[in-house]
């Protein structure tokens, strides 16, 4: 096996040359560099990192924690957090914390056993656990899709503005009763698209009415019962929000089910794109979230973290894109309203 004494011979460098050039830690004239790159391709050297590590106290590893992975959105976040890990030599470690409090907890150890150099987690709907863990180890920690406290540096999406936005583009339609499927009580994104619900009906004049507001559990599932409980109404809504693309799927399900066809019967738009919503019949007016963006922005949040310490907490926030489709029936009649 070769040795980095053997790159620098076949290279005709010194030693600390090839150090540099494998670990980064001082620039080297670009004909060094691709010298000792074209020693190591033909040597076959691979890089101890684990030996490195032992010295640094670094392992060049990130450890992610995100639930619902299956899910297009954050399927997304985590191609973001790879192609940004890799152009900054980090490998991840990934572990699904099911959106349970002491799942989630026993998650973010287990990758901080395995010497992490620090944490991206998309937090729970009670994270107070994980904030004291991480706060009493001090791992570099940032959070990612959700808020958790300003402690941390943080990135995710705009939630509020564009639910607002979804709302007013309704009520403009014409629909005066406009529901919202709402997710998981207790997600900063739970909470943010409520309120976004409630001022886009304060700008278009519309009263709040809480009946209209049901948990969707932020599953398929739960959002097909909180469709029916809404259609239960005895002045059922003619336009509908959901607030994740999950939710969404389930209430197309409950509004089938029943024989309403959107946008005839009901309007709906969205929170979140996805692959299927341009090829649904009709197609689906949504909110499209930078999911990708989110990634890569927290990976380099929690690299500058790493470099610097003790750098004040970041809150980031990405705008979202409104997409407009026919699933909000613009220029149809609201029946009911």
């Amino acid at each position: 096996m070769a040795t980095m004494v053997d790159v620098a011979r076949c290279a005709g460098v010194s030693v600390a040359t090839v150090s540099h050039v494998v670990n980064g830690t001082r620039p080297v004239r670009p004909a060094t560099r691709q010298a000792v790159l074209g020693a190591i391709d033909e040597l076959g050297y691979t890089h101890n990192t684990l030996a490195r590590s032992l010295v640094t106290s670094r392992t060049h590893s990130i450890g992610l924690a995100v639930s619902a992975t299956s899910n297009p959105y954050f399927t997304d976040i985590l191609r973001g957090v790879e192609s940004s890990a890799l152009e900054h030599g980090y490998s991840l470690l990934i572990a699904d914390p099911h959106e349970d409090p002491e799942h989630e907890l026993r998650a973010v150890k287990l990758l901080h056993e395995r010497r992490v150099d620090g944490l991206l987690v998309a937090p729970s709907a009670r994270p107070d656990a994980l904030l004291d863990h991480v706060r009493r180890a001090r791992i570099p920690t940032v959070f990612l899709d959700r808020l958790a406290g300003d402690e941390h540096d943080q990135v995710c999406a705009d939630n509020t503005g564009p639910v607002a936005e979804l709302v007013t583009h309704l009520a403009e339609a014409g629909h005066r009763r406009i529901a919202l499927v709402s997710g998981v009580p207790g997600l900063s994104t739970t909470t943010e698209r409520i309120a976004g619900h409630r001022i886009g009906l304060d700008r278009a004049g519309l009263a709040y009415d809480p009946a209209l507001v049901v948990g969707g559990e932020s599953s398929a599932e739960g959002a097909e019962r909180a469709t029916a409980e809404l259609l239960e109404l005895d002045r059922p809504p003619t336009a509908l929000v959901t607030a994740n693309n999950t939710m969404t799927i389930g209430a197309l399900r409950a509004l089938r089910s029943v024989g309403l066809v959107v946008p005839d019967h009901m309007a709906l738009a969205g929170f979140d794109d996805f692959a299927w919503a341009d090829v649904f019949e009709p197609r689906l007016t949504v909110v499209d979230q930078p999911s990708r963006e989110i990634g890569a922005t927290a990976l380099r949040l929690l690299v500058d973290r790493l470099a610097e310490p003790r750098q004040a907490p970041r809150t980031v926030r990405l705008p979202c894109a409104f997409v407009h489709r026919e699933s909000c029936g613009c220029g149809r009649p609201a029946d009911g309203a």
